[in-house]
């Protein structure tokens, strides 16, 4: 979805200056005179102050975007591979795409952070299984990330991924589970992602499906984004329509 005074004077001067050839005891020379401005009154008004109003916020706290523009307040970030990441914004929709196996893309938003935050996109997973597209919560790059993933084989877990170094990533699992609710690969898919406190609140197509307390993990507020990865078979081509990020 798509969204800053001078003050003159004019001085008027004039100088008329009259000689007398042959100046006389009883006359003194003639001075010069001087023009000079008149006074203000003494009841004017003083001019009010202009305070321009402040420019609005480059990149929104809360927002639907539909991705009908360029990618901007997004970073783009990749585990398991170092080749370039294969992302785009295409067609209105977010093109997260892995072309080798055992590769998580990310997509975080960059320009806030969140200690509780709502969650929620709509995505087609086209791909091979088993495959994964999911949210992010509390992101930070020192301290890890919480993650919900939706996998194309019927299940989904809750992840706690960490950087160990640049591209390579450790997630220690949380909770899996399987569902019914998870639609077939090709699917239009919504799904959603409550961090509150020291709960998650996982939802899919509408309905929530399951809540997990991640007290253990006491991370600070972060950032909150898109993931995909794909596993033994490539590639992974996870297609977000729309995110939306607001309070719980």
């Amino acid at each position: 979805m798509k969204k800053l005074l001078a003050t003159g004077l004019l001085l008027l001067t004039a100088a008329c200056q009259t000689a007398t050839p042959t100046p006389t005891p009883s006359l003194p020379p003639t001075a010069t005179a001087t023009l000079l401005p008149s006074p203000l009154p003494a009841t004017s008004t003083p001019e009010p102050t202009f305070t321009p109003a402040p420019f609005p916020t480059p990149f929104p706290r809360f927002f639907t975007q539909e991705f009908d523009s360029p990618l901007t307040g997004w970073d783009i970030l990749q585990a398991g591979s170092e080749t370039s990441p294969n992302v785009n914004v295409e067609g209105g929709a977010l093109r997260l795409q892995m072309d080798i196996p055992y590769a998580w893309l990310y997509a975080i938003y960059s320009a806030e952070e969140y200690a509780d935050v709502y969650i929620e996109a709509e995505y087609v997973n086209s791909a091979l299984t088993p495959a994964a597209a999911g949210l992010v919560c509390r992101y930070t790059q020192t301290d890890g990330w919480l993650e919900y993933n939706v996998l194309t084989d019927g299940t989904y877990n809750v992840l706690y991924g960490k950087w160990l170094d640049s591209g390579i990533a450790d997630y220690t699992p949380i909770l899996d589970g399987t569902t019914t609710a998870i639609k077939q690969s090709g699917d239009i898919q919504q799904i959603a992602l409550t961090c509150s406190g020291t709960t998650l609140y996982l939802y899919l197509n509408g309905n929530i499906i399951r809540s997990v307390n991640v007290e253990g993990y006491n991370l600070p507020p972060g950032k909150a984004g898109l993931t995909a990865a794909s596993f033994e078979n490539a590639p992974v081509i996870a297609v977000f329509n729309w995110v939306t990020i607001r309070e719980p």
